[in-house]
This record gives structure tokens, sequence and C-alpha cells, in this order.
């Protein structure tokens, strides 16, 4: 077996298995000059007017409402997002970028401080080159979460897609680009792991971004720790959806299913722990096995496929793997479980409880875990009893209790009778080994900036 290191990306169709495209990696001498150049660019764009980048980010609000199905057909074709929900990617990433462009004089306004001082105040500055190592499963929006603000905030940007989405990380660049953005303010990288340390210790890198596993956030923390640089990290989840007896299933069965199995189920808040109260166990077990079994699965291109293939044969064995796992222990597949390739057909498991794969660990794929509570406050325990700490929600007719049990619950986020999802106008981001720091809002504007006091007298 050989040992050599690949030289190339290869972005594949998961569908069909065809190779789409291989692209050589950076040299670290290419990458070098990338960097460089986004530090001396970001000597200039810092002191871009405001109004001038607003208008940039507008631009790039345009191009991808022109352009887009092609940038969704690109998605799909390397990581097998089901058509329609890729144009509905690329209409959310138009989205972050209008509300950034419009909101950000507030978002960034210095705030007023009364002290003893003529005048006291924070800024908010930006820190210069930031490197963004983003994951294929949303290759559009992961990047734009985090460059819309960033960006019309001051700072330039490095970016580091997984190597299976390239074309979409060139697509990306090429984007900022031809919106009239100055060369240099945002560029894509196309480089292995191992060359991020290097690049995280280049002295021009002031912080990083990490979307993406556990393990992959270890590692940047790690080196952005031994180099004193700011991270952001949003990781994994195990996302529970807790179904109290008095649950509205008409009104939201639909939601449920959503919640697990958009985009192939293989999202970090997706809701993949579904934990049910007794009285209404059998009935929504039911409910919600009739929906899946009408969920229709296939070619990725087609506008009638709710479900693709996973975005690799690698990902959907790994997930096989965890089914079996958990049926070891008492698990029981009551829908699905097969695997074809990278195609995994939707999947219900039954008896789930903690102490198995499909409880313990983030199942990445369209897998759902029902677990039993025994009453209202166990559900609640069994919310919390993971590693993982991204978001939670609860479906129940009594607001109440709701608003009873949303401060025990240890997530970044608590969603009531809908699924946790992203928006511009609310934080992202989570607890515990799903990541710190916070995405979009005014929270996230500001992550990556010098809130500078200053104090006059």
């Amino acid at each position: 077996m050989s040992n050599t290191k690949p030289s190339h990306a290869v972005s594949t169709n998961p569908y069909t298995g065809e190779t789409i495209r291989r692209y050589t990696y950076h040299t670290d001498q290419e990458i070098k000059e990338k960097i460089e150049l986004a530090d001396r660019t970001f000597d200039t764009w810092k002191n871009t007017g405001l109004i001038e980048r607003q208008h940039l980010m507008m631009q790039v609000a345009e191009l991808l409402q022109k352009y887009k199905n092609q940038y969704a057909r690109v998605m799909t074709s390397e990581m097998g997002k089901p058509i329609s929900q890729a144009e509905d990617e690329v209409e959310k990433c138009a989205w972050v970028c209008r509300f950034y462009a419009k909101n950000a004089p507030s978002l960034l306004k210095p705030e007023i401080i009364h002290t003893d001082a003529t005048e006291s105040y924070v800024r908010h500055d930006p820190l210069g080159v930031i490197l963004a190592v983003m994951p294929w499963n949303y290759p559009f929006w992961q990047l734009f979460r985090f460059a819309a603000p960033n960006l019309i905030a001051g700072n330039t940007a490095i970016l580091k897609h997984a190597s299976n989405v390239t074309g979409s990380a060139l697509k990306l660049e090429n984007i900022f680009l031809k919106a009239g953005y100055p060369e240099g303010v945002f560029q894509t990288i196309i480089a292995s792991s191992d060359q991020i340390p290097t690049v995280i210790d280049h002295p021009s890198i002031v912080a990083a971004t990490l979307t993406g596993s556990t393990p992959a956030g270890q590692s940047v923390a790690s080196q952005c720790g031994q180099n004193i640089k700011k991270t952001v990290l949003e990781l994994g989840g195990s996302n529970a959806c807790v179904v109290f007896d008095d649950a509205d299933l008409d009104a939201h069965i639909d939601t449920l299913l959503q919640a697990r199995y958009q985009n192939t189920g293989q999202s970090c808040i997706a809701g993949k722990r579904f934990i049910v109260l007794p009285e209404i166990y059998d009935t929504f077990l039911s409910r919600f096995q009739d929906e899946v079994q009408k969920i229709k699965s296939g070619d990725p291109m087609d506008r009638d496929t709710e479900i693709g293939p996973m975005a690799t044969e690698k990902l959907a064995k790994e997930l096989e793997d965890q089914v079996q796992r958990s049926v070891e222990k008492g698990a029981k597949i009551v829908l699905g479980g097969t695997r074809e390739g990278a195609k995994f057909e939707p999947t219900i498991l039954t008896e789930v409880e903690p102490g198995m794969a499909a409880f313990d660990e983030e199942t990445f794929g369209p897998v759902a875990a029902i677990i039993r509570a025994k009453d209202d406050d166990h559900a609640i325990e069994l919310v919390n009893q993971s590693e993982f700490g991204l978001g939670a929600s609860l479906f129940t007719e009594n607001i109440e209790k709701a608003r009873r049990y949303i401060p025990l619950i240890e997530d970044g986020a608590v969603f009531v009778n809908d699924l946790v999802k992203s928006d511009p106008r609310l934080p992202f981001g989570g607890t515990k080994i799903s990541g710190y720091g916070r995405e979009l809002s005014r929270a996230g504007m500001r992550e990556f900036t010098n809130q500078k006091t200053v104090y006059i007298k």
C-alpha cells in the first residue's frame, strides 16, 4: 500500500459515482502568497467606506439570485443535495447578504458607555485576515453566514473548503470578484488538511472559524491556541426533538419530518433524537412512519426528489455501522436500514436508549432515533444526556410548560414548535462539544472584531 499523500482534491458525483474533476492542491508557497495578498488588501479594505462595503454585498446578493440555478447545480452534482433544496440554499445566502448590507451601520455602531469620562464608548474594528474552514453539507450557506458579516466589518478572508466541493469553493471566490470586490478580499485555497497548520501559523492569519467535525475543531483550536489566535467553532450536534403528550401532530408532523430528513439528514442542527412522551408515542410513531414512507428518494437533479444520496459512500458506510451497532444493543429497525453505495434509505429506529450509537453519537444521515420518555422531566433529562449541545426543539401546546423547561436545557438554542434553524437575525452556536462562539446576528458580526474601549477625558 502506498503512503503517498494525495496531491489532488477530487469532486465526485455521489449519485452516479462519476468523477467530476480533480483539482491540484495549491503549494505552500502559493498559499503563502494568497495570505500575503489578503493581508495587503486588508490595509486598504478596512478603510473602505461602509457604504461601499454595503453596496458590494448587495451586488453579491444580486448575483446569487441571478445565477441561482447554476450555483445550485454545482452543489447538487458535488454532494448530492436535492436540487430544490440547493436552490433554497442559494436564496438563503442572498438573504444573509441583504440582511448585513442593510443592518451593518446599526450592528457596527459604537456603543456609548456613560462613565466619569467626557466621552467613553466601544468601537468594533476589523481584525485582519480570517481563515474559514468549511464543510461540504451546506457548501454555500456555511460560507456566506461567515463571509457576509465579516467582509462588511472590514476583514478579509481565506476559505479552505471541504475537498469534495472544490467546484463550489471556486464559484464562491468568483462571485465576490464578479461583484466588484478588490482582489484579495476573499480567496479560496485548494489545500489538504495537512496544510492547515502551516496556514494557521502564518503571522497574517489573525483568527479562524471552523464548521465541521469535533476532531477537526479540536485540531484547529489547538493550533490556534498555540498561536494565541481566536477561534469560533460550530461542530456536530445530536439535537433532540421532544414531542410532549399535548403536541399537535396535525400541525407539526411535516416540521418533525423536515427536522430529520432535510439535506438527506446531513445537517448538524437536524433533529436526530426524537424523545416522545408515553401517551402520544404510538400515535406519533404511526404518523411519522407513514410520512417517512412517502419521501421520494432518487436522482437529486430531479425536482421531485426529497432524499438524494449521501455525500460519499464512506459516510453512508459509517451511518450503516452506527445503525448496526445500535441494533446489536437492542434498537429495532421499523423502517429502512438498507444502503446501496452512497444511497441510504430513510430509516427509523425505535427502542433507542442511552449507550447506543444512535443516541450517543451524531448520526449524520437519514436515520431517526425514537426514544420513549417516562415523563416530562425525564424527557428534558434525556435532552441534556448528550455530549452535544447545539439545539433542541420542544413540541407542545402548553407554551408556559415550554418556558419552564427552556432554562434547564443546556444547548445553544431552543425552538418551540419548530425545527432548529439558523437565521441572520439570531445568534447561532452551541455548547459542550458542539463548539463555542456565535455566528449571525449582532453577536456573530462582532466575533472577529476588536471590541475596542475608548476613554476620553
